[in-house]
Formats: C-alpha cells, structure tokens, sequence
C-alpha cells in the first residue's frame, strides 16, 4: 500500500462532487458578503458540513463558523478558510458575475471556502473510518479584508489547542496545478500611519514668526522613509510610502495644520512589533527644528506572515503525495498584507499559494482586488487533494517524514 491509495480515493470524491463544488463556488460568487456581514455565507457552508454529518458552530459575532472533525486525544490541526469578498464592482461577463452592487469576490475567498468545505465532507469520511489519528479544526474565517476577523476568532479560543495550522491563497501568476511555498516571510506587515502637524500659521512674508508647517511636513515626508532606511536592519524590508499629503489653501498662507498619510510595511515581525515607537521618535525629532507640533497615529494593521520551516516541510510533504513532486513551486515575498499572520503569532504554521492561472494560457494574468479576477476553476480539485494532504501529514507527524505506508493504510480505511 502506497500514498497514492489516497490519490486514487481523493480522485474519486471529486469526480463525483466537482459539479456541486463548482456550482457552490459560483453561487458565492454571484452573492458576495464584505467582512462581518457574511450571514448567508455562513448558513450556506453551515448546511453543508451538516449534510455531510458534521456539527459546525456559528461563532459568536454571527458570521463564520469552526467545525470539528474526528475525535479523541490525537493532536489538533487547524486549516483556515476566509469567507468575505471586497468592496469593489464585479466587471465580468460571466453568468456568476456579483448580483451584489459594490460586492465581489476579487480575492478567491469563494474558492478558499469552497476548497475547505470540501476538504471537511472528504475529512469527515476518514474519520468515519477510524482513519484520523487527531482532530482536524476548520475555520471558516469572516473580515479577512478588513482586517480584523482572524483576532475575533482567536478571542474565542479556536486555536488555543491547536498543534499547526494552515492556510491556502490564490495566486493568478502561478498555474493552476501549482502550490508555491516559501519558508520564513511570505507575506509583509501592513500598517497605516497618519501624521498631523500643528502650530501658528501667518503670512508667507514672515515665515519666521510661525511654524512654516508646510515645509515641516516636506521634511518629514522625505526625511522619515530616509531615516528608517538607516535605523532599521534592510533584511527587514521596511517600507514607507506616502498616499495622502495635505497642507494649506492658499500660495500667501502658512496653515496651522498639515497632514501626511501613507502605510507601513515590513517583512520582520521584530522590526514590526518596534516600529511605532521608532516611528514617532523620528517624526518628533524631524519636526523639532521648526517649531512644529507632531501627532503620530500609527495604526497596526496585520503582522508580517512568517511561516514556520517545519510547517513549509508538511506543505512540500502533503503537495508532492497528493499532487506530485512537479506541482511544487517556490513563490516570491508579496508586501501586501493578510491576517493569517495574526495566528502565526500564537500556534506555528504556514501559508501556501493556490496556482489559479489556465495552464498554457497566453491570456492576461487575472490580478486579485481587480473587477475581472476570476480563477480556472481545477484550482478547487487541486486546492482540495492539498488540504487533504495537509491534515494527514501533519496529523500523522511525529518529528520526521510521513510514512507512507502507515498513511495509505489509514486512508484505505475510509
């Protein structure tokens, strides 16, 4: 007996439900839910996990939902999904296009949901059959784009028995097929930070009977990205870019107030977790000169999303036995955010990239948070077999690699 019983088993499942997935995934689609407000997402995944037997639990807030799967005192693994869509217009022509105004599914949270749903009916015959040595832990995760959904599932006690969990994203620059993995950080911090200055205002002719904010701020505008590039370690990847600068109504007036607002981002969670007090320590030292008051709103964001190397090694491990060695892929650090991190910071884990691009395709690369993303739906097929893969592996981990026999044994008991 060898792992690919499990292929052959995962083979089987989704050929006899790929029509309802997809057709679950494209009801998602056409009725997209922003963060916390996901009630018929969550009604819908919620009957399903019942039709197949298992006994999933609204969380408190109203939206989203954890399911448990298998029994006993085996370690806990938890796989993560998030159910909202974005605030943005639907420009597809496609039968599934948003029925929602402003609302769509931009991000593949439709796949990421539906990708775990089926994981869980598949996990849940396992179990059935005695075949999991643990517990598997799904989390169906609203207001990931908000952020703000992964600290309220925290709050709740989802994870505070879990071993490892793991998330998938889709990713339109890899091939559908495809798993990109990346030990250490794969995705940046994302903060935003506002910076208000204050003082006397006056006449442009007599600058020096004011705080000349306006020059103040240019100052810190360019002074601050300047001087991070020097107080903080360059392997951190820290990065300062100003969206909103604002001062002043008039060419002959000095204004007493002046705006700056721009994000912060970081691939070090050390370098994260100091940069607000860094942050002001610079602006107030910048601005001391010209007489200038400075207030600094630093507000967190998300922490950088560093995956655990052992966790990348269940990845690899659960993608080459169920997809083979040839789906494996590295992917480059994105500095954009996502609040998976935040439950990297209480239990080790890992995020991998979901290929969602044709293969052999010579079409436009569909990009996430755009009006035309869309996935080549084979990405439900794969992202299933993985978070299959992913439970197992981690389930039957005991410091070393899985045995493949021992695996294909449990699984043949389903």
């Amino acid at each position: 007996m060898q792992g690919r019983d499990l292929r052959e088993q995962l083979t089987t499942f989704l050929a006899r439900q790929e029509r309802e997935l997809v057709a679950f995934r494209r009801d998602l689609h056409t009725h997209p839910e922003l963060a916390f407000a996901e009630h018929r997402t969550t009604q819908r995944v919620a009957e399903r996990l019942r039709a197949a037997g298992l006994s999933p639990e609204v969380l408190p807030q109203g939206t989203g939902l954890t399911c448990e799967i298998g029994s006993g005192e085996g370690p806990v693994v938890a796989l993560r999904g998030d159910i909202d869509a974005l605030p943005i217009t639907d420009e597809k022509d496609v039968e599934y296009r948003s029925a929602v105004p402003g609302a769509a599914h931009a991000c593949g949270h439709d796949v990421h949901t539906t990708v775990l749903l089926a994981a869980g009916m598949f996990l849940a015959q396992q179990a059935r059959g005695g075949a999991l040595p643990g517990r598997v832990r799904l989390i169906f995760q609203p207001a990931e784009e908000m952020p703000g959904g992964a600290r309220e599932v925290i709050k709740t006690g989802a994870v505070d028995d879990v071993k490892r969990i793991f998330a998938l994203h889709c990713d339109p620059r890899l091939e559908a097929g495809q798993v990109g993995l990346r030990a250490g950080a794969i995705t940046a911090a994302c903060d935003q930070l506002l910076v208000r200055l204050s003082g006397p205002g006056g006449h442009t002719a007599r600058p020096h009977l004011s705080a000349d904010l306006v020059y103040a701020l240019g100052k810190v505008v360019t002074e601050l990205p300047a001087a991070l590039s020097r107080r903080v370690d360059p392997r951190a990847g820290f990065s300062l870019v100003w969206g909103r600068v604002s001062a002043g109504s008039a060419p002959n007036v000095i204004p007493d107030d002046a705006v700056a607002e721009g994000t912060v981002r970081c691939l070090d969670d050390e370098a994260w977790h100091t940069a607000p007090d860094l942050v002001k320590e610079l602006v107030d030292s910048v601005v001391a000169a010209y007489g200038a008051t400075a207030e600094v709103d630093y507000r967190r964001g998300v922490p950088p999303t560093v995956n655990e190397a052992e966790s990348v090694r269940i990845l690899r491990d659960a993608c080459a036995r169920t997809l083979g060695h040839e789906a494996v892929a590295s992917t480059a650090q994105s500095l954009g955010g996502e609040d998976f991190a935040w439950y990297l910071e209480h239990v080790p884990g890992a995020l991998a990239r979901l290929g969602t691009h044709p293969p052999a395709s010579d079409g436009p690369m569909l990009d996430l948070h755009r009006g035309t993303f869309d996935v080549d739906e084979r990405a439900i097929g794969i992202g299933t077999q993985l978070m299959v893969g992913i439970a197992l592996t981690a389930l039957h981990e005991k410091g070393g690699p899985l045995d493949d026999d021992s695996w294909a044994n449990d699984a043949a008991l389903a």
